[in-house]
């Protein structure tokens, strides 16, 4: 199944954060808890792990991008 991940909220303030790096490209496989990018907020950068086992299908926020909290930022398969 298909499914887009959101960038999340990691502070009561957040309102959006810049993708650092992918850690993960299109086509590889992650495990739950796995690394798949970082962000930076205003306070701190965040690493965000992988909701379940699956595999990238598509980065829809590249390295450098700012979003906004709950703006889809890549697609999976599980």
């Amino acid at each position: 199944m298909r499914a887009a991940l959101r960038l999340p909220r990691i502070s009561m303030n957040m309102e959006e954060g810049t993708i650092v790096a992918w850690r993960k490209q299109p086509g590889e496989a992650f495990r739950q808890g796995e690394i798949l990018y970082e962000i930076e907020t205003e306070k701190a950068t965040q690493e965000v792990e992988a909701p379940c086992d699956g595999r990238l299908i598509e980065i829809l926020a590249p390295a450098g991008a700012t979003v906004e909290v709950g703006a889809e930022v890549c697609r999976i398969e599980t």
